[in-house]
C-alpha cells in the first residue's frame, strides 16, 4: 500500500506549480464550502484573536487561511521531487546571523510558529545553515504518509527527532557537537498543569516549557524565525536574535519573548497562521500558577 500511495503522490509532485494552484483552488471549494473542515474552530480562534475586526473581515482571513493551508499541503507533495534550485528560487532566508553565531562557537535554537510554509523553511535551513540542522517533528497518524513526509523532510540533510524522543530526552548524536536546532514552539503541551501560561492574543494559553528550558540549561543562543508568504509558492524567512546566552534568562521569560514575537508576526499576516489548531483548547485554572506577563 505504501508504494501505491507514494506512486500517486510522486506523480502529483511532477505537476507544475501553476497547475497545482489551479487544483488547490478547486480543492478549496470543497474544503471550505462543502466539508467545512474545522470551520467552527477557525472562526472561533479568529474571534478570540481579532475581536475588533468585523465578521466579514474575519471571514476574509479565514478564506485566505484555507487557501494557504491547501497550498502548503500540495507544495509539500512537490518536495518529493523538488530540486535544490527550485527551493532556492522560491524561498530565501536571513540566515547570516545564525551562521555568524555558529562561527562564534554557539549552538543555536531556532524557535518558530506554525506559519506557512514551514516545510520550505525546513529544507532551506538544511541547505543554508553551516551547522547540522535538527528539527522536531510530530509523526503523522497515517503510517504511509508519515514515511513519505519523513523521507522528503530529510532529503537535504535535516536530522529529524520525533516529539516523543525530544520530550523523553532520548540522546541523539547531533547534540554531541555543534548544531542548529529548529522547532515550532507553539504546540499545545500535553500537560496544561506543567506549562507556562501566558495571554496569547488576550486569552490565557499554555506554552510547553521544554524549548526554553533546554536553551537555558545549556546556555544556547535563541533566534526567532518569522515566515512571510510573498506570493503563492514564494517565501521569505526572517530572523531575530532573542539572546546569545540562554542562561541569562529564566525559561518562562524566554518563552514570553518568543510568544510576543509570534503574536506580532501573526498580526502582520493573520491568514498565514495555522488557525485550525485548537490553540485555546485548555482553560487556565488557578492551581496552574500565575499567568506570566
Amino acid at each position: 500500500m505504501y508504494y501505491v500511495v507514494y506512486g500517486f503522490l510522486w506523480l502529483i509532485s511532477l505537476i507544475p506549480f501553476r497547475i497545482l494552484y489551479v487544483i488547490s483552488d478547486f480543492i478549496y471549494g470543497f474544503v471550505f464550502y462543502v466539508f467545512k473542515y474545522r470551520r467552527d474552530v477557525v472562526m472561533k480562534n479568529l474571534l478570540i484573536a481579532f475581536p475588533e475586526k468585523t465578521e466579514k473581515e474575519r471571514l476574509k482571513i479565514a478564506k485566505q487561511f484555507y487557501h494557504n493551508l491547501i497550498d502548503t499541503f500540495l507544495e509539500s507533495i512537490k518536495f518529493i521531487t523538488i530540486s535544490k534550485k527550485q527551493i532556492e528560487k522560491r524561498s530565501t532566508a536571513d540566515f547570516e546571523m545564525v551562521n555568524d553565531l555558529t562561527d562564534k562557537g554557539y549552538n543555536v535554537h531556532i524557535m518558530a510558529g506554525h506559519q506557512f510554509n514551514w516545510e520550505f523553511g525546513n529544507l532551506l535551513a538544511s541547505m543554508k545553515l553551516k551547522a547540522p540542522f535538527a528539527g522536531i517533528y510530530m509523526p503523522i497518524s497515517n503510517k504511509h504518509l508519515n514515511r513519505i513526509f519523513y523521507n522528503f523532510r530529510k532529503r537535504y540533510g535535516t536530522i529529524l527527532i520525533s516529539a516523543t524522543e525530544y520530550k523523553n530526552n532520548i540522546a541523539h548524536s547531533v547534540f554531541s557537537s555543534k548544531y542548529t536546532f529548529g522547532l515550532a514552539a507553539d504546540q499545545n503541551p500535553g500537560n496544561p498543569s506543567n506549562s507556562y501560561w501566558m495571554n496569547f492574543f488576550g486569552r490565557p494559553a499554555p506554552f510547553a516549557p521544554g524549548p526554553a528550558k533546554g536553551a537555558v540549561k545549556n546556555n544556547i543562543a535563541v533566534v526567532f524565525v518569522g515566515f512571510h508568504k510573498l506570493k503563492r509558492g514564494y517565501y521569505y524567512f526572517s530572523t531575530k536574535l532573542l539572546t546569545e546566552n540562554g542562561a541569562s534568562f529564566a525559561p518562562e521569560q524566554l518563552t514570553l519573548l518568543y510568544k510576543n514575537e509570534l503574536e506580532e508576526m501573526i498580526k502582520k499576516d493573520p491568514a498565514n497562521y495555522l488557525w485550525s489548531h485548537r490553540r485555546w483548547r485548555f482553560e487556565w485554572k488557578p492551581h496552574y500558577g500565575n499567568i506570566i506577563s
